[in-house]
């Protein structure tokens, strides 16, 4: 688990941000991956997943609090979480005011579209395309995606689903900040309201979305619990 972290961004989320804005308005490419336990327990399982994070292309911001907290039992430099939908806003607000072309891919159509329309009332002169994540082959779409080189791809499958998508096409995209969402077009569109600012401060937003919705502490067992349990055995070693 070590050598994934070690890979993780270890500063601010606004300069992180600045270096994504960067790579945004130059035109040149950047995938970003938001670490969570999610993607980092499915690297511990080998394959796709483990080359995608030990990758030199891979930016990894910590997303997750258990990640930040991860990092400091390994005694690995780390300065806060950088969430994967506050980083996705701020980029989104960047690409509309300076004009950039958007691709956004996942979440049910209506969610999407509504989050389409709201970019595009705020932003005129931003170049906005999606597609929603249940109809057609994600492949084929990322193919059609790569020929249309968007400053900017915000794709929400869910982790890793999302992060892999993106690494298999990687090489077909000569410029583009392109980064997993995960549920973050729900969010941003307005369909799901974030956890209020006092759980967000406190680093406590999964507490706020198990209580919203029990169905997902069996998931939050599975990964947060469990990753922290796979550190406090590497950190002892």
């Amino acid at each position: 688990m070590e050598e994934y972290l070690r890979r993780v961004y270890p500063g601010s989320g606004e300069e992180f941000l600045r270096k994504a804005e960067a790579a945004l308005l130059e035109g040149r490419r950047m995938f970003v991956v938001t670490a969570n336990p999610e993607i980092l327990m499915a690297a511990g399982r080998g394959g796709e997943a483990r080359s995608l994070l030990l990758s030199e292309e891979a930016e990894i911001v910590p997303d997750g609090i258990s990640v930040v907290k991860a990092m400091g039992m390994l005694g690995l430099p780390v300065t806060e979480r950088i969430t994967g939908v506050d980083l996705a806003d701020k980029l989104l607000h960047t690409a509309g005011r300076a004009g950039k072309s958007v691709y956004l891919l996942g979440a049910k159509e209506e969610v999407v579209s509504a989050l389409a329309r709201k970019l595009k009332a705020h932003y005129p002169s931003m170049t906005l395309r999606y597609h929603n994540g249940y109809d057609g082959h994600k492949d084929a779409i990322m193919k059609e995606v790569s020929t249309l080189a968007p400053d900017l791809l915000l794709v929400g499958l869910g982790v890793p689903a999302q992060e892999l998508l993106l690494y298999r096409h990687l090489q077909e995209f000569r410029k583009g900040v392109l980064m997993g969402v995960g549920g973050s077009f729900d969010v941003l569109s307005g369909m799901k309201r974030r956890a209020p600012v006092a759980f967000q401060k406190t680093n406590t937003e999964w507490l706020y979305r198990i209580a919203r919705e029990p169905s997902r502490l069996k998931r939050f067992w599975r990964s947060n619990v469990k990753f922290l349990g796979e550190v406090r055995k590497a950190a002892r070693k």
